[in-house]
């Protein structure tokens, strides 16, 4: 992100840049809607003692089984079970995400060209730890354990800092808006207990500050990669390395441990079986139609 000089704010070598006021403007506002959404997972959790095994933790539609034959030799007990332990995947995601998405932010946040974000950084940096709190709590409360991150690091972008940046910033807004997909889904499902709707709602309240902020960031410094004479091969490899992204996200809801516990035979087998299913093909598809549409829309060509 030390990118960032491009949207207006002078690096310390006092090259002439144009101010984005629109970002300015976006960020004024987000950082006063922060302080008043606040909301502190440390005292507003009422974490019940347990959750009913009897009951779902986890959207049946939201299932990595879904849709398949899988899920009908599946009894409802059975299918609860597998919620449970899917539910304790997804919230480990959230974790790991969470932690990635910190580090890559503190290692550049107060660096020469990241001035103009640092107030709402302030707030946003705040919001996500105290997110991945409350996720790592669900999971260690609830589960007695947070799934290990199972995901291929990414390849550094090599010399060119302009296009990590681009690269780290568009692996977050992703993943905000894959995982914010199933957060309105589950705070919105009424069989679920409240204790994890509440938890999925107070995110997806939080992320849309973020996304609105990432987004805007996100087509700025796509914007100065092109203007900075980014070849249309250039383009195509940064759409390869964001669709390969995609595909890895999709598939991390495929837990071999999370098959594992919940009692299912040849964990490492399922997950290859459903990941090639053509109805699971079809669901990532659909989850991921508007992420695709926007990064096809801010000019990154993938395929998903």
């Amino acid at each position: 992100m030390r990118a960032l000089v491009y949207p207006g704010v002078a690096a310390a070598t006092g090259d002439a840049v144009t101010d984005d006021r629109h970002l300015r403007e976006l960020l004024a506002r987000l950082s006063a809607k922060a302080g008043g959404d606040h909301c502190d997972p440390y005292t507003a959790f009422a974490w019940p003692p347990a959750l009913p095994g009897d009951e779902y933790w986890f959207s049946p539609e939201l299932l990595s089984v879904h849709g398949t034959e899988y899920a009908d030799e599946l009894s409802d007990e059975q299918l609860c079970v597998l919620s449970r332990w899917e539910s304790v995947n997804f919230h480990s995601l959230h974790v790991h995400g969470i932690r990635e998405l910190l580090t890559e932010v503190m290692r550049r946040v107060h660096t020469p060209g990241f001035e103009l974000p640092s107030e709402f950084l302030r707030h946003f940096v705040g919001e996500e730890n105290r997110h991945m709190w409350s996720f790592a709590t669900f999971c260690l409360r609830y589960g007695g354990r947070i799934y290990p991150d199972t995901r291929p690091r990414p390849p550094s972008a090599g010399q060119d800092p302009a296009l990590e940046d681009f690269l780290v910033l568009a692996r977050i807004v992703l993943f905000e808006r894959i995982v914010g997909h199933y957060n309105v889904r589950l705070a919105a499902d009424t069989r679920l207990h409240p204790a994890i709707r509440r938890l999925n709602r107070i995110h997806h309240q939080d992320e849309s500050r973020h996304l609105a902020f990432g987004v805007r960031l996100l087509r700025l410094l796509w914007e100065r990669l092109a203007e900075s004479g980014l070849d249309e091969e250039g383009r195509r490899a940064v759409g390869r390395r964001l669709s390969e992204y995609l595909r890895e996200t999709m598939a991390s809801f495929y837990s071999p441990a999370a098959y594992r516990d919940a009692g299912l035979a040849d964990g490492p087998g399922l997950r290859k079986r459903l990941l090639d299913h053509p109805a699971r093909q079809a669901a990532h598809a659909q989850v991921l139609r508007s992420t695709a549409d926007f990064l096809h829309r801010t000019g990154v060509p993938v395929t998903v």
